[in-house]
């Protein structure tokens, strides 16, 4: 009777070992789980050892559990008697199947695109893992337009249909997108995101692909230092100097010196502006003692030397033939270069420097800006401004009409506002106002989009490019040390160069996303047979 318990009792102990063992090789995927030592002969031999060698694990609580051994199998694998097959793809999969492209594997993607991938990745992996945890929140239609930037896709309704349709498909009982018919652990919504076709991947630099060396470059808020050339030249005022750079050669020419030959330079003899002719021929160089001159510069000659102001001339800005200047004394003074007069126009409105001038792509109408916190806008006929725009709180010096939509003009407002304004000056309206928690120093329109670029001073001293009219930031560029203050963009309108008192130039290729302008030209346009 009692052989007969102990062998019992032996059995089960060596049916539970097997359902243990059994248990853990199928719940485990990656590892094997086997005894230390290998079971041999008949199942009485084997009840016996393990019966035994349970009776010494219990007696000595340093030896190791046959069960717990865990031993690395890489080239034996678990054979079993069933195959369940899986009745949906994995969406996951499905997604990195439709991400992989026949041109990405023939080219070697650079740092910069890896980067905008893997944030991209990021930004549809929380999406998703948002929707799995979180079925509940009615949230998917503001996923897929973040995640694929456009509207969500509307419903296919029928042309003729026989009766209003008063719900959507996809709440019907025996609809094949409801999650309970669906064998993927990822509810509909998330599946959608997942295969839904992506829009390509827009690459913007953050770093500069060149930087230059600008000495002498100053650190002042109400000058205009830097303007680049439909002829793809760079003038720079250095000092008391005028430096042109070749974007194509890369070749560095010193146009001119304003301080008087054989004597000590002076600060009161800097150059405070530059500002190119439409043509490209011609450069207008304001001064710190008040006269305007128009530069040659095929021939590094000066052509004609403007009097008028009596204090320095911070701002310039061309309208064909005409040359705008505004000064700290207050003035703006139109001057048409084919007459003899020292100037055609004179405007009074501003009660300080004047700091921003701009004309609009017609040319109908000047915008100007001062540190008296006013935006006023000129007519190329009269010497009133038609609009007087007060909301700003601070010198109002970054100035920009957008090519896009008629009277569309831009406004940025310095330390004391850190606001963009818009305005449409056909009606005089104030339209949006954006805090951009930043000095204001500059402004300027994509040609290619509706885009605007932004340069910053304190205390973040950062190039910002927004979509307009949403004013979501696309691109945040860092590398200046002081106030980004100066502003151009290339012929091209693909890239832009930022100039700061960090005495650096950086150019950006941030304008990439558009086609290329095309230059249209017509046998009727007698502008193209002048030479």
């Amino acid at each position: 009777m009692n052989a007969d318990i102990i062998q019992n009792s032996s059995n089960n102990k060596f049916i539970d070992s097997i359902l243990t063992s059994v248990t853990i090789k199928n719940t485990c995927n990656y590892s094997e789980y086997q005894p230390m030592s290998h079971y041999t002969g008949n199942h009485s031999d084997q009840a016996h050892q393990n019966s035994s060698g349970v009776q010494r694990n219990e007696q000595n609580s340093t030896t190791v559990s046959p069960v717990r051994t865990i031993i690395n199998t890489t080239t034996q694998r678990n054979t079993y008697d069933r195959h369940i097959p899986q009745r949906t793809p994995d969406p996951v999969n499905d997604y990195r199947q439709l991400r992989i492209d026949d041109n990405t594997k023939k080219r070697k993607i650079s740092v910069i695109e890896e980067d905008a991938q893997q944030e991209e990745d990021g930004r549809i992996y929380r999406a998703v893992l948002g929707k799995s945890m979180f079925p509940l929140k009615d949230t998917t239609d503001e996923i897929i337009r973040r995640i694929n930037n456009s509207s969500p896709s509307k419903v296919q309704k029928t042309v003729l249909p026989y009766s209003t349709p008063t719900k959507r498909r996809s709440n019907a009982i025996d609809s094949p997108f409801r999650n309970s018919y669906s064998s993927s652990p990822l509810p509909f919504e998330a599946q959608m995101i997942l295969t839904s076709p992506r829009k390509p991947l827009r690459y913007i630099s953050k770093h500069p692909y060149k930087v230059l060396d600008a000495p002498d470059l100053q650190d002042d808020f109400y000058l205009n230092l830097v303007d680049w050339s439909s002829n793809n030249v760079l003038g720079v005022g250095l000092g008391t100097c005028v430096y042109l750079w070749s974007a194509a050669t890369s070749r560095v020419v010193k146009l001119c010196d304003m301080a008087s030959q054989g004597s000590h330079r002076n600060s009161a003899e800097n150059v405070t502006s530059v500002s190119w002719m439409p043509t490209g021929s011609h450069i207008a160089v304001g001064t710190a003692l008040g006269p305007v001159e128009i530069w040659d510069v095929q021939k590094s000659k000066r052509v004609r030397k403007m009097r008028g102001h009596t204090q320095r001339v911070g701002a310039l800005a061309w309208n064909q033939y005409t040359v705008s200047s505004g000064s700290r004394d207050r003035l703006i003074y139109h001057r048409d270069v084919r007459v003899p007069n020292e100037y055609t126009t004179k405007l009074t409105g501003h009660r300080q420097e004047v700091c921003g001038l701009k004309w609009n792509p017609e040319g109908t109408q000047l915008a100007s800006g001062s540190n008296d916190n006013k935006l006023l806008i000129w007519d190329s006929a009269s010497d009133v401004p038609i609009y007087k725009f007060l909301h700003h709180t601070a010198a109002v010096k970054a100035i920009a009409w957008s090519p896009h939509s008629h009277g569309l003009l831009a406004s940025g407002g310095g330390s004391q506002d850190k606001h963009i304004r818009f305005w449409s000056t056909s009606t005089g309206e104030a339209l949006e106002c954006y805090d951009t928690e930043s000095q204001v120093c500059n402004l300027a329109w994509s040609r290619h989009s509706n885009e605007l670029v932004s340069t910053h001073g304190y205390s973040q001293n950062q190039v910002i490019l927004w979509q307009y009219p949403t004013m979501e930031q696309l691109a945040v560029l860092r590398g200046h040390t002081y106030r980004v203050l100066y502003l151009s963009v290339s012929p091209d309108g693909q890239n832009i160069v930022t100039g700061a008192g960090d005495e650096t130039l950086r150019f950006w290729n941030i304008f990439n996303n558009g086609e290329k302008e095309k230059k249209r030209e017509s046998v009727f346009d007698i502008r193209t047979q002048i030479r």
